[in-house]
């Protein structure tokens, strides 16, 4: 198929096809709509008691991409008296509306988590829960389920506690608005309109900034990726635009890493889930890899000294640095889900530099989040787990799987819309940079927008990093295939 018969591809359709080609349930069983009517009817009670306290006066707002409606997580913070800042992360309460064992979990179990296409969200809830009831919208009465931290001035996690909310998301925000206005852009006009809201967000910035510092002095690493959405006009694509990260982005993502690790450590004396990534096995390619482009790591894996490298790198080529930072994380691999029962040695996570770590933030879209959420929730009401040593490790497993898969539902999505957008650009020159040169050939990225393609003319004598000039010669909607010609 060529450029000119992309019309003839139904996007959503080849979706769904992909789903079921990586082992998807794209569809939800009938006994899922009979229990969302049940719950229409009976929804759960959003009542403030001693378990359940009331916090719908605070200033709460969330940031989160332009187009989500499946709003896991709001946020509000409080300068303390002795300089240090309280920050509490509201989480959506998914199991108060989906009991374990019912026919919505049984479907989430085996999905363990939404797949975003580009064209179609595919969700592990039904959308009248991930995107209606146990959303937290704005102006919305919610439950919750509450992580309390306090950050001090340097940025260390002191004290923490969680517990049950009745909250009140007070303010929808988006990532690029509010990233575009804390590096210095306009104001939002809800952020113009209210002047707490402004002072909330630059503290809310101020202690993830903190927390990020901190993070680095332990060995995190200052990877960057650049992610790709498509812009979709009456149901086609249009084109495509980058996601970068920014100020936004880092302060929800900080902020989360720091729940996370608040979580981790209170369900220390319970079997519980955990999010690792194990300490590279080809660190001696990493080191290869670092002293291609000029910098010398030790011998045995440490993060810290990778990041520096990283930053070094940054510093000293903004252009390739995306792809500098997507060969490292190729060659740390990919996070995994495992059990941790208590006195089992820590695992921890090598690319936050953490050993404490789960996934509990997005109970909407992740079933781990829900497995966690539930184990708190028996933790802080005194019941027995909910779970078994040998449900969890079932669980853990299945995520790791499915999370893998949704990977390769998205990249072989993300190539055949780039296909699409690039359709009507044939013959239009772009800066390029090589990014591989392999025995299936030599691939490049073009730098604006950030797609990838192979080199089918010109090839000769190039090697990764080369910059050059390319024309698209050809695009195929069908395989996501793109060809360019070096000019």
């Amino acid at each position: 198929m060529n450029n000119t018969q992309t019309s003839h591809l139904d996007l959503q359709a080849t979706a769904r096809q992909v789903m079921l080609a990586h082992g998807f349930e794209p569809d939800f069983p009938p006994q899922v709509a009979q229990q969302l009517a049940e719950l229409k009817a009976h929804p759960p009670q959003l009542v403030s008691s001693k378990d359940v306290r009331d916090l719908r006066n605070l200033l709460w707002s969330s940031i989160d991409n332009d187009t989500s409606r499946d709003l896991d997580q709001i946020e509000v913070a409080e300068r303390l008296p002795n300089g240090g800042v309280k920050v509490l992360v509201g989480i959506a309460d998914v199991d108060a509306f989906v009991p374990k064992g019912s026919a919505i979990d049984d479907h989430a179990e085996k999905e363990t988590t939404t797949v975003y296409t580009g064209v179609r969200n595919f969700s592990m809830l039904p959308e009248d829960l991930s995107t209606g009831a146990t959303s937290l919208l704005e102006n919305a009465d919610k439950l919750a389920v509450v992580i309390e931290f306090t950050v001090s001035k340097d940025g260390s996690v002191s004290s923490s506690d969680l517990y049950r909310v009745v909250v009140r998301n007070k303010a929808q925000l988006t990532y690029n608005a509010v990233g575009s206005w804390l590096e210095n852009g306009a104001a939002p006009a809800k952020v113009a309109a209210s002047a707490d809201l402004q002072a909330q967000l630059r503290l809310q910035d101020e202690v993830a900034q903190a927390l990020k510092n901190q993070r680095y002095q332990n060995g995190a690493l200052n990877i960057e990726t650049s992610e790709l959405h498509p812009v979709v006009l009456n149901q086609q694509v249009v084109d495509l635009a980058n996601q970068e990260k920014n100020r936004a982005t880092d302060l929800i993502e900080d902020f989360m890493i720091a729940a996370n690790g608040v979580v981790a450590r209170a369900l220390e004396k319970v079997s519980s889930l955990r999010r690792i990534v194990k300490t590279p096995e080809r660190w001696d390619r990493i080191v290869q890899l670092a002293a291609a482009h000029g910098g010398k790591l030790p011998a045995q894996p440490d993060s810290k000294a990778l990041n520096d490298f990283l930053l070094t790198r940054k510093a000293a080529d903004p252009d390739h640095f995306a792809d500098v930072s997507l060969a490292v994380i190729k060659l740390i691999g990919p996070g995994e889900y495992v059990l941790e029962r208590p006195g089992d040695p820590e695992q921890g996570h090598f690319g936050l530099a953490v050993q404490d770590y789960t996934h509990s933030t997005a109970p909407n879209r992740r079933f781990a989040d829900v497995v966690t959420q539930r184990l708190i929730k028996a933790l802080l009401s005194g019941q027995p787990a909910p779970y078994s040593d040998e449900e969890l490790d079932a669980i853990a497993k299945n995520c790791t799987l499915k999370e893998d898969a949704a990977r390769k539902v998205e990249r072989e999505m993300s190539k055949r819309l780039a296909a699409v957008a690039m359709s009507h650009r044939i013959g239009e020159m772009f800066d390029a940079i090589v990014t591989g040169v392999t025995p299936k050939g030599t691939f490049v990225r073009v730098l604006q927008p950030h797609i990838e393609g192979l080199l089918a003319q010109g090839q000769q004598g190039l090697d990764v990093g080369d910059k050059l000039r390319v024309k698209l010669t050809r695009t195929d909607i069908q395989h996501g295939y793109i060809d360019f010609a070096r000019v």
